[in-house]
């Protein structure tokens, strides 16, 4: 009973801390598409047809002007004029606020776990048993650090240095890994077939 309300209990703290900056962004991006809207429009009227597969024309040329100028922004954020007007931004305006870097925080680690940047799956020894983790880097004198997801939010957990006896890479995709964590471990049989699972002495 105990072990169920402490999953419960965990569980739902992950959901929330997933849900409340994907809500911000979708705020954010309503506001966002509803001002790329006033340009839209009167462009949108110079297309014969009003709908697109049933999408309105003006939404989707918004859509479009709003890819457009994100691209623009993420071309000058790369630029050193740039960087320092978003470190100005965050520093004055925006750095004080815990959903902004909840949302920042989340934002880089994705854009890492996609670039794949020395991020790799593993098994990790816990309490006897087995929890996928992603192995970040050797921290010398054979220590791991690792980084260990709470299902199902995969970029939600705990950073931990373990010993590296109880580290198994695993030889699947990050993507995969990511995905058993959202499953709640539903596909391990498949994914998990050719991984040493024997397990380690408690010391």
């Amino acid at each position: 009973m105990h072990a169920l309300k402490n999953f419960l209990k965990t569980t739902i703290v992950g959901g929330l801390l997933f849900l409340v900056p994907v809500i911000l962004l979708l705020v954010i991006l309503g506001h966002a598409m509803r001002l790329v809207g006033k340009i839209a429009t009167p462009i949108a009227a110079t297309f014969p047809a009003h709908e697109i597969a049933g999408v309105a024309v003006a939404s989707v040329v918004a859509a479009m002007v709003l890819l457009v100028l994100a691209f623009l922004a993420g071309l000058v954020a790369r630029t050193d004029t740039g960087r320092s007007v978003m470190r100005w931004f965050e520093e004055s305006l925006l750095g004080g606020l815990p959903q902004y870097r909840m949302m920042k925080t989340m934002a880089a680690g994705l854009a890492q776990v996609e670039d794949s940047s020395g991020i790799k799956p593993a098994l990790v020894s816990i309490e006897g048993g087995w929890q996928i983790g992603y192995v970040l880097e050797e921290v010398g004198a054979g220590w791991i650090a690792v980084f260990l997801p709470q299902a199902p939010t995969p970029m939600s957990g705990n950073v931990m240095y373990m010993p590296s006896d109880r580290v198994r890479p695993l030889d699947i995709p990050i993507g995969e890994a990511m995905l058993l964590v959202k499953r709640l471990g539903v596909g391990s049989a498949a994914a998990l077939r050719h991984a040493d699972l024997t397990a380690v002495p408690e010391g």
